[in-house]
């Protein structure tokens, strides 16, 4: 018998781990390519974030932007537990273009790399470069003409969808903690957050073998982070779905920031009858009332 094809670690549904050290995903889908969203006229294009790491990103832009027209900036990072997913493919798509087109604002997916390949804490080190490298732009002398050219710099909103939301907060806190004078943040917008189990998490302590999978990491639960009250940014979004099996947890961390001390605001809104992530699978049509209040929520003072 092979014994390479021993399961050494299976974590299903997310990926298994063979004895020979293979990796076998679960969830993979293709990357789209860049270019002009034919249902929403929405342009996007790639760029590197660091020739080292090989990090990258994509942006969204509305297609009618006028020469001078500044825009708020929504930095996303995409879900799926650290070790799924990418910035490229239509599950981002899907969350983002329909902000971009509905909002006309701006957004960029962070492409940080994947766990187990790269233990966490890459893909937060992965996050933090990415919004270093926005923020070089805020001076209009940055790499990217797009950011350059129609960026309002005053608005730069976080956002996340599951293991994203967890990476959005946790940036945002670090902002505020850090006293990082990078750029403003206006806002973070927490959607269907993961922020671990009751129980230890057998599947984040091997992507994080510095993490005890409990509630007493910061990362998997704000209520112990000495920072929480310093999250660097103004006002919160926190977004849950009713038959979502992380909504408790998502509407504890609401609670646990409204009580912090942090002086800014946090709304709560919550999908009924929708399920995790359910803005990642659906149609725009059918994710009209979760976008307009995200946008509401960047566009109005």
């Amino acid at each position: 018998m092979d014994s390479s094809n021993e399961i050494t670690h299976d974590f299903s549904p997310f990926f298994k781990v063979y004895k020979d050290g293979r990796i076998e995903r679960s969830m993979v889908l293709d990357d789209l390519p860049a270019g002009r969203d034919p249902e929403t006229g929405v342009l996007s294009k790639d760029v590197v974030i660091s020739p080292d790491s090989g990090v990258k990103a994509r942006i969204f832009i509305p297609e009618i932007v006028g020469s001078d027209q500044k825009l708020p900036l929504l930095v996303h990072y995409h879900g799926g537990g650290f070790c799924v997913g990418s910035a490229f493919h239509i599950l981002t798509k899907n969350v983002l273009t329909p902000i971009v087109s509905q909002g006309n604002v701006i957004a960029i997916s962070i492409d940080y790399r994947l766990a187990p390949e790269h233990l966490l804490p890459i893909a937060y080190n992965d996050s933090w470069d990415g919004l270093e490298w926005i923020a070089g732009h805020s001076n209009g002398l940055g790499p990217e003409p797009w950011l350059n050219n129609h960026v309002d710099f005053g608005k730069v909103f976080l956002t996340g969808e599951s293991a994203g939301a967890n990476i959005a907060h946790y940036l945002a806190v670090q902002v505020g903690a850090n006293g990082w004078a990078g750029l403003k943040l206006a806002g973070v917008i927490i959607v269907h957050p993961f922020f671990g189990y009751k129980e230890v998490d057998e599947m984040h302590k091997y992507l994080c073998p510095t993490s005890s999978g409990g509630d007493d990491d910061p990362r998997l639960n704000p209520a112990v982070d000495p920072n929480l009250s310093k999250m660097g940014c103004e006002k919160a979004l926190v977004c849950v779905a009713e038959k979502d099996f992380l909504r408790d947890r998502g509407e504890a961390y609401y609670k646990t920031l409204a009580t912090s001390g942090w002086p800014g605001k946090v709304e709560f809104y919550e999908t009924k009858g929708e399920d995790h992530c359910f803005n990642a699978f659906k149609q725009c049509g059918e994710t009209d009332a979760l976008n307009k209040k995200v946008v509401d929520f960047m566009t109005m003072e």
